[in-house]
């Protein structure tokens, strides 16, 4: 990375979602880090802050990462980009979470963009803003993305009006370069 594409971020601040557990440990991590690199200040949301303990290929343990901030304790004014990783578990805990679907569509309503992957979309789906929409998923949220009111298409990357979605963690390296992108439009 350049030292110009290191700091192409540095006037953002990213959220990224980190459920209690169950979250997807590579699309957490790597988008994270993909962000950091470029200058972003990263927070670490969560339903409860203190450790998160993360999956590989959705069943195996593995590390555990800080949740920072609570999504009751911040809004979407907070923030001018957000990230919400998969993992089975870890989605299906995010989308149960009222103040995190809130939050993510507020984020969303207010036009800021986010990026979402695998099985995150199920957050999108309870955050009722996928009506309209294309976007990617893990190939087996597609009838949920169809039932609200959305077009699921097949792709490494959809980038739709600054969401930006993929399928799994095969796709990350086209994620994070449109994540990237589409989080430097918020930069000054």
């Amino acid at each position: 990375m350049s030292e110009a594409e290191s700091r192409r971020l540095e006037d953002i601040t990213v959220g990224i979602f980190l459920a209690p557990e169950g979250t997807e440990e590579i699309e957490f991590t790597e988008p994270k880090a993909t962000v950091a690199e470029a200058g972003a200040t990263v927070d670490v949301l969560g339903s409860e802050t203190g450790e998160a303990a993360t999956v590989n290929d959705d069943l195996e343990g593995s590390e555990s990462y800080e949740v920072e901030k609570t999504f009751a304790d911040v809004s979407a004014d907070d923030y001018d980009a957000l990230i919400v990783p998969g993992g089975t578990v870890g989605a299906d805990t995010l989308r149960t979470d009222e103040d995190g679907v809130e939050l993510l569509r507020r984020h969303l309503e207010d036009g800021k963009p986010a990026g979402v992957i695998c099985h995150g979309p199920w957050t999108l789906i309870e955050a009722d803003v996928v009506d309209g929409r294309t976007l990617t998923s893990y190939h087996s949220l597609q009838t949920d993305v169809r039932n609200a009111g959305g077009e699921w298409v097949d792709e490494e990357v959809v980038v739709d009006g600054g969401l930006v979605t993929s399928r799994n963690p095969d796709d990350l390296e086209a994620f994070c370069e449109a994540i990237l992108e589409e989080f430097a439009s918020q930069s000054g």
